[in-house]
């Protein structure tokens, strides 16, 4: 039996080592298995999130935005539904000699309360025109001014709006084929104090040179109804209703 104790110079004994031996192969079972289940585990895990993003693309709300020819189809109604008031003809900036002067330095600038309307539709402005696109923040208001010069029409929106109607504006504008002459952003200019925010009960402003249109809600219909008349060149076989003095000037 002595086989089976420690001996007397500290070795293990042939029983012991066989004790050791199987311990190590069935610790070495264990994890092996612990490892195929975590893998199993892992797969299942995965292939319910791939089912999961699967359905979640089928069913969630469609944000398709509607044709031009579909938007211009419903634009009467739906200026009325977002009570929009009539295109007016702000006129120029006065004295009339500075309606289209280029500031220097944009420092420079008159207040905007200065000007005709709010947003401004003309006036002294930047040496630079911005360019077309749908804007996440204001951009340089003397620049846009001079981008209606050039015959760009704005959307502006409240940077309170939110929603659908506002989303879908947005997508719609960055397609060139519509958005190439269109700037679409927030007006919110607070150093300005009340010329640098919309008039109260408007969410959305449309412009060109020397003309406004307010609307209460926004609406893309309503926006591009406006646009595709008010930007040059207007949109398809649309007649154009501007007058910048420099239509198609770069943007």
């Amino acid at each position: 039996m002595a086989n089976r104790r420690t001996t007397t110079d500290g070795r293990m004994t042939k029983a012991e080592r066989r004790e050791q031996a199987r311990r190590e192969r069935f610790e070495l079972r264990r994890k092996m298995a612990r490892s195929k289940r975590n893998r199993r585990v892992g797969i299942v895990v995965s292939a319910l999130l791939v089912v999961a993003v699967v359905v979640f693309v089928v069913t969630r709300p469609s944000t398709s935005v509607a044709s031009p020819e579909e938007l211009l189809a419903k634009a009467t109604q739906a200026k009325q539904a977002a009570g929009c008031g009539p295109v007016e003809d702000v006129g120029p900036f006065q004295p009339r000699e500075r309606d289209r002067a280029h500031l220097a330095d944009p420092s420079e600038a008159p207040a905007l309360s200065e000007y005709p309307s709010v947003p401004p539709a003309s006036g002294p402005h930047d040496q630079i025109p911005l360019s077309y696109g749908v804007y996440e923040t204001p951009p340089p208001i003397f620049r846009v001014i001079h981008s209606l010069e050039h015959g760009a029409a704005i959307v502006w929106y409240s940077p309170d709006a939110s929603g659908t109607e506002l989303d879908q504006l947005k997508e719609f504008y960055q397609d060139a084929d519509v958005g190439s002459r269109v700037i679409v952003a927030p007006y919110n200019y607070p150093t300005e104090g009340d010329a640098g925010r919309l008039p109260a009960g408007t969410q959305m402003a449309l412009v060109a040179w020397h003309h406004v249109e307010r609307c209460a809600r926004v609406s893309l219909a309503a926006a591009f109804d406006f646009t595709s008349e008010y930007a040059a060149p207007p949109f398809g076989s649309r007649p154009y209703l501007g007058n910048a003095p420099e239509p198609g000037g770069a943007l």
